[in-house]
């Protein structure tokens, strides 16, 4: 199958989320995962290497982080882990009272940094 949003009929404005191997593993064919940045359609379905080529290939002014075989990839280079971080998420149980018993919840997150200096921090 090719990479074609099915709404606007082309790829111009394709944005490519995630790549995986087919199981059993395939040559030609991998499970691709994309959207449509015109008309926000999502997608996710079998696809031929060559047309995920094909959009990869292609210049782009995209800031997006693609996931390719377990690395997160901006820029084209892969994200290095370059640490952890606690965060501490907190709200009130209720709104229509003082928030004396608030809910806390702790996420351990890892650090992604990129060579251009884009950081994101993804929950380990």
């Amino acid at each position: 199958m090719s990479l074609t949003c099915r709404t606007c009929g082309h790829d111009r404005d394709l944005v490519l989320g995630s790549i995986s191997a087919l199981s059993p593993p395939s040559t030609v064919m991998v499970e691709v995962g994309y959207s449509c940045r015109a008309c926000r359609r999502h997608y996710l379905h079998h696809a031929y290497v060559a047309a995920v080529a094909a959009v990869l290939n292609r210049e782009s002014t995209s800031n997006d982080v693609l996931t390719f075989a377990g690395h997160y990839i901006h820029c084209g280079q892969p994200m290095q882990k370059t640490g952890s971080e606690t965060r501490r998420f907190n709200t009130p149980s209720f709104t229509d009272r003082a928030a004396e018993n608030a809910l806390d919840v702790y996420l351990t997150t890892q650090v992604l940094h990129c060579p251009c200096g884009f950081q994101m921090e993804l929950p380990e």
